[in-house]
């Protein structure tokens, strides 16, 4: 499922703060980035109809249906397919790109590594 940045600011919303009316989070998307209440609601809809969000009744409450990290995968995953040829490591090197990492980076890199094996 392919998100646009207008809707992860909703998902993050809930993801941070759990199942929450679309009031709330209207509510605070509009003191964090300025949005109205119609075009959180309108973004809201997109995310139902999508299956990225449920909304039962009373008081339009939102659950997210997804996961913040099957959202990060796929955008990983569609990240690397498509500017990196299907290499991850092509990412990697990319992302380090000259930059120095300290010797606890290093440590917890290894550590992600040794259990991917």
């Amino acid at each position: 499922m392919k998100l646009f940045d207008s809707e992860l600011k909703v998902m993050d919303v809930l993801w941070r703060n759990g199942d929450t009316t679309a009031k709330e989070i209207s509510n605070i998307l509009a003191a964090s980035i300025g949005w109205n209440m119609n075009t959180t609601y309108t973004v809201i809809k997109k995310c139902v109809a999508k299956g990225a969000i449920r909304r039962t009744e009373p008081g339009f409450q939102c659950h997210a249906l997804i996961s913040k990290e099957e959202v990060r995968a796929a955008e990983a995953s569609e990240l690397v397919a498509k500017l990196f040829d299907g290499s991850a490591e092509a990412l990697f090197a990319s992302l380090l790109g000259g930059k120095t990492l300290s010797k606890e980076q290093i440590d917890q890199l290894r550590s992600w590594i040794d259990r991917q094996e």
